[in-house]
């Protein structure tokens, strides 16, 4: 059964997305994208793409990957789930995200429930903020989190959880700008 989530009432306009403020550490990410903010929207709400860097193995997962499953709502609707299991250095990890705010060109948020299973962050809220501009529209993608409290992986995350936030924070935005780069360029050649 989900926990109940308090979220700022996305129908009306004017009210600020819960970006997490009661999890002490933040990081953020910001590009100027080619692109409406209908198109990146849509490119983003689709978390195949959104976590691919999460999907394909990386230094920043010590050669490992994780495996991205969905609910019927594929994370496209309020209160979908999204779950990422794999493991890192033999270690099992285990995330449960649900989709907390989904506003339609201009922002979602998603944040785990229960007890995620991670090394070096705990707790966590995610998402990102489209501002149209003309033709393109600036993105802003961010995370919210807590340290994880085991002796060990506290100390861990205390290294390296300032790392992996920027590392996840900017592979999405920077994602999202070289697939709208690539569109850009193929036209130019077309």
């Amino acid at each position: 059964m989900l926990e109940p989530i308090n979220r700022p009432d996305a129908s009306r306009p004017g009210v600020p997305l819960d970006e997490g403020r009661d999890l002490p550490l933040h990081h953020e990410s910001r590009r100027e994208i080619a692109a409406s903010a209908e198109a990146l929207f849509s490119h983003l709400d689709d978390h195949n793409r959104l976590s691919g860097h999460m999907s394909q193995s990386s230094w920043m997962m010590a050669g490992s990957r994780m495996d991205i499953e969905f609910d019927a709502g594929k994370g496209q609707v309020v209160g979908s789930h999204i779950r990422l299991k794999g493991r890192v250095l033999g270690i099992v990890l285990d995330a449960d995200e649900v989709v907390t705010e989904r506003t339609p060109p201009l922002r979602k948020a998603w944040q785990t429930i229960g007890a995620p299973r991670l090394l070096v962050i705990e707790s966590y809220r995610m998402g990102f903020v489209i501002t149209p501009r003309g033709g393109a529209s600036q993105l802003r993608v961010f995370i919210a989190y807590a340290l994880p409290t085991g002796r060990m992986s506290r100390w861990l995350g205390a290294i390296l959880g300032g790392f992996y936030a920027r590392w996840c924070t900017e592979k999405m935005a920077d994602d999202a700008a070289a697939a709208f780069a690539e569109r850009h360029d193929s036209k130019s050649f077309a």
